[in-house]
């Protein structure tokens, strides 16, 4: 019944719209709960107001961590799947930011009041931010109930 890892992890991605990202300062902890969405590449996108906390910390240390998980029902024998990464985040470029917006409206149809042009506007209080994940640990117990935890290798640090 096993899989290959990549599409599981697509499929994960597709499936789920919020997740939890960790960012640190000055060994002050700190996680984040944002709306998401991602690319052929496994790219995680996100918008947040630059003044959050974590959109300043990322800025100071763009080393990330996270974790995304798709409501379980506890008691109810349900298998447990999530998916947790690390890797590194930053503001978008221009270009990733019309790319980012584009994905986003297609996850989130209601989010075109989100205009392109204040994103890019450097007065913006807002700005698309890009998670590109060095790893990922799926923990899916439904395909590999022997040894559900499984690593995945996405892509080098930038």
């Amino acid at each position: 019944m096993a899989k290959t890892l990549k599409p599981l992890i697509e499929e994960y991605l597709d499936g789920a719209k919020l997740m939890q990202m960790a960012t640190s300062r000055g060994n002050r902890p700190w996680i984040a709960s944002v709306w998401y969405a991602h690319d052929s590449k496994t790219n995680l996108y996100f918008i947040s107001k630059k003044s959050r906390r974590h959109s300043k910390e990322l800025m100071k240390n763009p080393r990330v961590a996270g974790a995304i998980v798709v409501p379980h029902t506890f008691g109810s024998g349900q298998k447990v799947r999530g998916l947790q990464f690390e890797g590194m985040a930053e503001p978008c470029s221009a270009r990733e930011t019309v790319a980012a917006r584009s994905l986003y409206l297609k996850k989130y149809p209601n989010a075109e009041k989100i205009s392109l042009a204040d994103l890019l506007s450097p007065l913006s209080k807002s700005s698309f931010y890009i998670m590109r994940p060095k790893a990922f640990v799926l923990f899916d117990e439904i395909h590999y109930p022997e040894q559900p935890r499984q690593e995945f290798p996405a892509q080098r640090e930038k």
